[in-house]
């Protein structure tokens, strides 16, 4: 049994369970979660989905709405399913334990207006590996490279759905290029700034259509934090309020 935590996310509206060591929630799965642009009746499907975070913010933002996510650890699993029922989302959110390189029947291709995904940040074999075999499974690649989690996305939406992820900024071009090749098009960058006075970017969501024309737009993009380290009042609006950030 692994010893958990009951946490709160957005603004007390999900409950999420996790694990006391190894991989816990950051602000990213809400992040990505904001800028679904999911409506009435749509299905999503959630790839990587962790303790289910990302799917249960967006599930509470939208309300009306199908969402599956899919997570290669069985443990986050029975987490992400306790916070759905704790969190009273049982009728629209489900996940499932599998793995995107030999996915569940039940996720068929086309499937989904809207594909969403955390990816592991780090290549495999570069940067310091942590202890945590859970955590590591999360954060760093493993058998899917970043391609094939493009690939997947792709594979699952529908024709002029939107696939968005959320990644390291200084794999932008990486991601872009991936994308590129896989065929999607009307692409939108939008980077995760950290403050006001130091323009650095750690993070970018990146957005795109299947089937669309490529191009590709950089927005603005949203400042996390001001001057005193707080949450700028845009972040607040998405991290605590549940409002939309879409593209």
């Amino acid at each position: 049994m692994v010893d958990t935590t009951r946490d709160a996310i957005l603004g007390g509206q999900v409950t999420i369970f996790q694990p006391i060591a190894g991989y816990r929630v950051a602000i990213d799965p809400v992040l990505l979660a904001a800028t679904i642009p999911a409506g009435p009746g749509e299905k999503i499907l959630d790839v990587g989905s962790g303790t289910g975070a990302a799917s249960m913010a967006l599930a509470v933002r939208c309300g009306d709405v199908s969402v599956t996510g899919l997570e290669l650890q069985g443990q986050l699993v029975k987490l992400a399913r306790d916070g759905a029922r704790e969190t009273g989302l049982n009728g629209c959110v489900e996940f499932l334990e599998g793995d995107l390189l030999e996915p569940p029947e039940k996720l068929t291709p086309g499937g989904f207006n809207h594909v969403m995904a955390n990816p592991p940040y780090t290549p495999a074999g570069q940067g310091n590996l942590p202890i945590d075999a859970s955590k590591r499974k999360a954060t760093v690649e493993g058998a899917a490279t970043l391609l094939d989690w493009l690939e997947f996305l792709l594979s699952r939406v529908c024709v002029d759905g939107s696939i968005t992820i959320i990644h390291r900024y200084d794999r932008s071009d990486e991601v872009i290029a991936g994308l590129k090749s896989i065929g999607v098009g009307n692409l939108v960058v939008f980077p995760l700034w950290q403050n006001k006075t130091n323009a650095v970017a750690k993070r970018v969501i990146i957005q795109a259509r299947k089937e669309g024309v490529w191009e590709t737009r950089t927005l603005h993009g949203m400042v996390l934090h001001d001057g005193e380290g707080s949450y700028t009042s845009n972040a607040e609006n998405v991290l605590s309020r549940g409002k939309a950030l879409l593209l």
